[in-house]
């Protein structure tokens, strides 16, 4: 749960707000000085990608004691790159969760101490939210949206009828999108982390295996990828059992396309439904090309605002946290210094309260 406080309006004064913001939930650790959560004034990112890598996933205990290797020495460099002095930051962001919580407490810590050192205010985060909001780094979100959420451990359709409100209408039952990517890939024997293998070579292949769609209810805006990823194991096998060559591309073009047009169908009828003016992708998997390409298409088409981060604001940084917590320190809505990490940390209940 969330403990805030509420202290004034931070925006009553009219001044710029400059948010220094952590974000170390799973394997990037990131720092960065958001200015009025639109303009990015410093981000650093330290990916642990080739650590992980010779264990084929993210390994709590390694992510967090690297974490704490890197994250002051990132604080101070990302204070000296924005030019902005500790006497000028109006407020310290920090994921909260969800994430590994051994991760998220050491970015926790580092957010606290200096709120303290700084005799600023703390705004805990929700990692989701600041998905959802790298988007405002480069765009003026308009109200309401739909938000298509895909990533290595999530993937949901968000309703947004106005600034920091949030209402979760559809999420998946099993894998998240990223997850059934990195176990795909490793099926076909790509190496950690498997999405841009397997969209590359995707995009490489003329032939296509063709995989099951799980549209589930009629009505329903969940998803599930338990099944084809099961079912991409069968072809495997089957395929080695006959005692032939396991096409990769063909496979890898099957499932993507499997996965894109459930995720572009299901968020084209959730902007229907609720009347939405945009329609937001973000998380990391909004770096998938087959991805970004069909879902472009198919709103130029239907004649629907699409919205995309940039490459280096789809995946994990501290920037989307400044962007998302704006909208907290506008309210004056604080969170008070004995916040706990929340690794199930609810996206609704961290809405804004008024």
């Amino acid at each position: 749960m969330m403990q805030e406080e509420k202290v004034g309006t931070g925006s009553a004064s009219g001044e710029p707000c400059y948010i220094l913001a952590v974000e170390t939930s799973c394997d990037e650790t990131a720092v960065s000085v958001v200015k009025n959560g639109t303009e990015v004034l410093s981000n650093l990112i330290s990916s642990q990608i080739e650590t992980h890598k010779a264990f084929g996933g993210v390994v709590p205990e390694v992510a967090s004691r690297k974490h704490v290797e890197s994250i002051t020495y990132m604080l101070d460099e990302a204070m000296q790159t924005s030019g902005i002095t500790p006497r000028e930051i109006s407020a310290v962001a920090v994921t909260q969760g969800p994430g590994l919580v051994g991760a998220l407490l050491v970015g926790i810590v580092a957010a606290k101490s200096a709120a303290l050192a700084f005799g600023k205010p703390l705004i805990g985060t929700h990692h989701i939210a600041g998905h959802i909001y790298a988007n405002q780094l480069e765009h003026d979100i308009v109200y309401p949206c739909i938000a298509l959420v895909v990533s290595g451990g999530h993937t949901e359709l968000v309703l947004m009828e106005s600034e920091g409100h949030f209402q979760l209408i559809g999420r998946t039952r099993d894998d998240a999108v990223g997850e059934a990517y990195d176990k795909v890939a490793r099926a076909i024997g790509f190496p950690y982390p498997g999405g841009p293998h397997v969209d590359r070579v995707a995009h490489e292949s003329e032939e296509v295996v063709t995989l099951p769609r799980a549209w589930l209810e009629p009505d329903s805006y969940d998803f599930s990828f338990s099944g084809l990823k099961s079912a991409v194991l069968n072809v495997i096998n089957q395929t080695k059992m006959r005692g032939e060559t396991v096409h990769v591309g063909a496979i890898a073009r099957g499932f993507q396309e499997s996965v894109v047009e459930v995720l572009v169908e299901k968020a084209i009828r959730a902007m229907r439904e609720y009347g939405a003016k945009q329609l937001l992708l973000c998380g990391g998997v909004a770096a998938n090309r087959g991805l970004r390409t069909a879902l472009r298409e198919r709103c130029e088409r239907e004649g629907i605002e699409l919205l995309v981060p940039s490459m280096k604001y789809c995946t994990d940084n501290a920037a989307m946290i400044g962007a998302a917590a704006y909208a907290k320190w506008k309210r004056g809505e604080f969170t008070s210094l004995d916040m706990k990490a929340d690794p199930g940390l609810s996206l609704e209940e961290w809405s804004v309260q008024t």
